[in-house]
């Protein structure tokens, strides 16, 4: 080794550190990390990492039980893994809800505890073949691991006392009293989006479609932590969809149809806004021809962006494999005496523990699909596809970070094979004589591609989390071994929670799952791909267009056509409030170089507090989406009769002006006054 490893705590120090306080704590990190990234997720269609939430939250309560930083890297590690699994979860759960393949998830129905097994299989090996791994990336020196390296300054920092708990705490306060104020469950005086549309004249065929950003702390935010580029990325798939092939659709419909031309130019001249796009009197509305046609090319460009992506990191997913084929090979322990940050489990317990795990899925897959031959199929590919995808996950987290971790396009990549491999062995299926049941050939063909997806999905994102945080565990000088036993409680705990969570937001929200205000756009891709290979009636006319739309994006070097399509697919509001997010994030920066912050660690600083409020924001908003949705399910409303006055929409640009102006203020407070 070129380099000495040094870690912030000596290896030969006897600190406590695997004790009940850190594993309690962490336990119910990830119960309520795993659930504020379900909810976000199912909405917004991504997650934020929750190292950084997990970091603060770990030293300010740990603080008052006299904890060391040891214990608080325990409880971190632990509490992080809860997002990663909710990625899993959010990214392949919906789909068995969409497909009809199952018509609910009700809490300890054989539905429920299927899924909270997948979600607990997957996550548990994703944790074992990660420890596979671990000495390979920890000890490599050239990896980066930029999300580590950040949150280990962080909690160096917090030994001093400047932990920035407070600025994550009271972002979570102002998020929820926005969200409780703002949601239709709670006490709705701010108003949300604004929707309507303007001709350019009376005469003119179709009509152009307006929206306003929605006043979300969780979607401002999420803009913030990703930047103005990757939201300008976004905004521009939103623009493409709603501004350009709406327009255009609107225009040939009119032109063809005259009645129609007239039922939307009366709609839009009255501004009778909840008809035009709701539907009314034969006219669809806006939403569902939009959804219907629009969305699907979005779905053929998501396919190749994903694709495209894997394509773009092909040699570091080369040198990720052959990194996890040398790890496996050169991580027998000999010699001297092993220091307490080398020591992992024993692994003869680990590969035993991931021969159970393959008989387990084995099992689960009898149980879901009831077919031996199609189960022994996917659980072999299932197990290919984790090895290979957990290595994967670990490397591109420890380039690119965690928040930036391809988990979609990594589910895409082993649905298309599982489902691609089915068909070709003659094990596909149609839809009955009506058109849109399913035979019993193809609802086994989709739960088993979805119950492959399901289990890779949640390896790769729990090896991707693991790797990031282990690496801040190994920079601090934790215990591998012990960070390793958090990696199962954090996952078990959040497991048990996940689906009803979903459950419960699908119950609560209008539309449900798949819905306007529930879209789950990555569950929607892996639904529509199963469903269309395994049954051969995919819309292919509007996927190929997309397909198309997307290499053309490739061809003109548009740095992520992946965001463009999420941008196509999502509600249009969402992705103007992430942009205003990631528009905040660069009038910040703007700002705080006018004030003196002219290094790079100043500004460091400054992004690194902004990004501990953005977490506050993403936490705050979406525990409260799930605080009322219970209420709704317990039947209780808070307003029976909401007066007039409620819901102006001009509250809802107020809102988002003042988030701002906190996010900057308060991200503002890093930098130090110069003498």
């Amino acid at each position: 080794m070129a380099h000495e490893y040094k870690p912030y705590v000596d290896p030969k120090s006897n600190m406590k550190e695997l004790t009940w306080q850190p594993l309690v704590l962490g336990a119910l990190m990830a119960i309520v990390l795993g659930a504020a990234n379900t909810y976000l997720g199912l909405k917004a269609g991504m997650t934020v990492a929750a190292t950084f939430p997990a970091a603060v939250i770990s030293m300010a309560v740990l603080r008052l039980f006299k904890g060391n930083v040891l214990e608080e890297n325990i409880a971190r590690t632990t509490g992080a893994v809860g997002e990663a699994l909710a990625a899993g979860a959010i990214f392949t759960v919906p789909a068995f809800i969409i497909v009809g393949a199952w018509d609910n998830l009700d809490l300890f129905s054989a539905n429920w505890f299927l899924a909270t097994a997948l979600l607990a299989v997957g996550g548990v090996l994703g944790v074992l073949l990660m420890i596979l791994l671990r000495r390979t990336f920890m000890e490599d020196t050239s990896l980066p691991f930029p999300e580590s390296v950040a949150c280990t300054e962080i909690v160096k920092a917090g030994q001093g006392g400047a932990s920035g708990a407070g600025s994550v705490f009271a972002a979570m306060g102002i998020a929820g009293l926005v969200e409780f104020f703002k949601n239709g469950n709670g006490v709705p005086i701010l108003g949300g989006s604004y929707r309507g549309a303007f001709k350019l004249n009376e005469t003119s065929n179709g009509a152009f479609p307006v929206f306003t950003p929605d006043p979300s702390p969780a979607f401002l935010a999420v803009g913030y932590i990703i930047g103005p580029k990757y939201g300008a990325i976004t905004l521009a798939g939103g623009m493409f969809g709603w501004m350009f092939l709406m327009p255009v659709l609107l225009y040939l419909m009119a032109s063809r149809d005259t009645a129609m031309s007239a039922q939307l130019n009366q709609m839009v001249a009255s501004g009778d806004w909840a008809a035009l796009f709701g539907g009314a009197g034969g006219f669809d509305g806006l939403s569902k021809i939009y959804n219907s046609n629009i969305k699907m090319i979005a779905i053929g460009a998501m396919i190749v962006g994903a694709f495209f992506t894997l394509f773009k990191m092909r040699k570091n997913l080369a040198a990720g494999i052959s990194r996890s084929f040398t790890s496996v090979g050169g991580s027998k322990a000999g010699g001297p005496e092993v220091l307490r940050t080398d020591k992992d489990l024993d692994m003869r317990i680990v590969f035993v523990a991931i021969g159970f795990m393959a008989l387990a899925m084995f099992g689960l897959y009898v149980v879901l699909c009831s077919s031996l031959a199609v189960s022994l199929i996917v659980t072999i590919v299932m197990g290919i596809m984790a090895f290979l995808f957990a290595a994967v996950a670990g490397f591109l987290v420890s380039i690119i970070g965690s928040s930036s971790n391809p988990i979609s396009g990594l589910t895409l990549s082993t649905l298309l094979i599982a489902a691609g491999l089915l068909v070709m062995l003659g094990m596909g299926g149609g839809y009955l004589a009506d058109g849109k049941t399913m035979s019993e050939a193809m609802r086994t063909g989709v739960l088993a591609v979805l119950g492959v997806a399901t289990v890779v999905c949640c390896v790769a994102g729990v090896a991707g989390d693991m790797a990031q945080d282990w690496k801040v565990g190994y920079n601090l000088g934790g215990t591998p071994w012990r960070m390793e036993i958090g990696g199962f409680v954090g996952v078990l705990a959040s497991s048990v929670f996940l689906v009803s969570v979903i459950s419960l937001l699908h119950k609560a929200t209008p539309g449900g799952l798949g819905g306007e205000l529930l879209p789950a756009p990555q569950a929607n891709l892996m639904a529509v791909t199963a469903q269309g290979i395994i049954s051969g009636s995919l819309r292919w006319e509007l996927i190929l267009m997309g397909v198309m739309f997307a290499i053309g994006l490739i061809a003109v070097g548009v740095p992520s056509p992946m965001l463009v399509a999420v941008g196509m697919y999502l509600p249009f509001p969402t992705i103007v409030a992430i942009f205003a997010g990631g528009v905040i994030q660069w009038v910040g920066s703007l700002v705080a170089k006018s004030r003196g912050a002219t290094t790079d660690k100043e500004l460091e600083d400054v992004s690194n507090r902004g990004l501990l409020v953005a977490s506050g924001f993403v936490a705050g908003e979406a525990l409260m989406g799930i605080v009322l949705a219970i209420l709704v399910t317990a039947e209780v409303k808070l307003v029976s009769d909401v007066p007039g006055w409620f819901g102006m929409k001009w509250t809802g640009g107020v809102v988002i002006v003042a988030l701002a102006a906190y996010m900057i203020a308060s991200s503002l407070k890093a930098l130090k006054p110069k003498k």
